[in-house]
């Protein structure tokens, strides 16, 4: 286990969907997140772009619950943020989680399809 994964996937949780329902069925939920995260990117660009924010909030907390549920601990921890537009640092700090999240999303999703494989 590297460092890397410690900071970006829910290993409790992996390991204890992998027991559940194994780590090839989980696999082809990641896969399905994957295909799906463009979208939520694209939407949230969108929003940050018109400055719509109930739009980005809104987007920000169906990526936080896809990312959990497939384990992806440091996207759903940033969307997290990112969906509480009420909280004082949100107007000081949304861009810079929107990029985190843009940043990290392949090499996280890359990191689970890693871990995930070596228990298929």
């Amino acid at each position: 286990m590297t460092s890397a994964n410690t900071a970006s996937l829910d290993l409790q949780t992996l390991d204890a969907y992998c027991s559940a329902i194994g780590a090839a069925t989980l696999l082809k939920s990641v896969v399905m997140f994957e295909q799906m995260a463009p979208e939520y990117l694209q939407t949230m660009a969108a929003a940050m772009q018109c400055s719509d924010k109930p739009l980005l909030c809104s987007e920000a907390h169906k990526l936080k619950g896809a990312a959990g549920s497939v384990g992806l601990k440091r996207i759903q921890m940033l969307s997290q943020q990112l969906q509480c537009g009420d909280e004082p640092q949100w107007q000081a700090e949304h861009g810079q989680w929107y990029q985190d999240i843009e940043s990290h999303l392949e090499e996280d999703i890359a990191s689970l399809k890693a871990y995930l494989s070596a228990r298929a």
